[in-house]
């Protein structure tokens, strides 16, 4: 995968759960998923403007369409699979400062799907 193919996943999330925080009755979920498309747009912005930085630019963002699937959750339980088996495919893992920025996207589905499956 590369960058540019990472962003979009991030991207991606952010559509489908603004989506879905559009549709919910859920107070709670609604919630949960306004924290996460909020966080993730400046979480993957600086994550493209640190690579940027150090690598050089990485052309288009490749937009994606997602999956079909009814369940929130479930979806973000794959693109966080997705992510972090990607992560050193698009960074080295001795580029702390950059994978740093990953974690704190890991960190912020993590939180999202603790606040789905236990608070919703």
């Amino acid at each position: 995968m590369k960058m540019a193919d990472f962003i979009g996943a991030l991207f991606l999330a952010r559509d489908v759960t603004h989506s879905v925080h559009l549709n919910t009755r859920s107070y709670a979920k609604h919630q949960a998923l306004g924290g996460f498309y909020e966080g993730i747009v400046g979480l993957a912005d600086g994550l493209a403007e640190s690579y940027q930085g150090r690598h050089g630019l990485i052309g288009p963002i490749t937009l994606q369409s997602a999956k079909k699937t009814g369940n929130v959750v479930e979806f973000l339980e794959d693109s966080l699979a997705e992510i972090e088996k990607a992560r050193y495919d698009v960074c080295d893992d001795d580029d702390t400062a950059i994978q740093n920025q990953i974690d704190e996207i890991v960190s912020l589905y993590l939180t999202t799907l603790y606040k789905l499956k236990f608070l919703a």
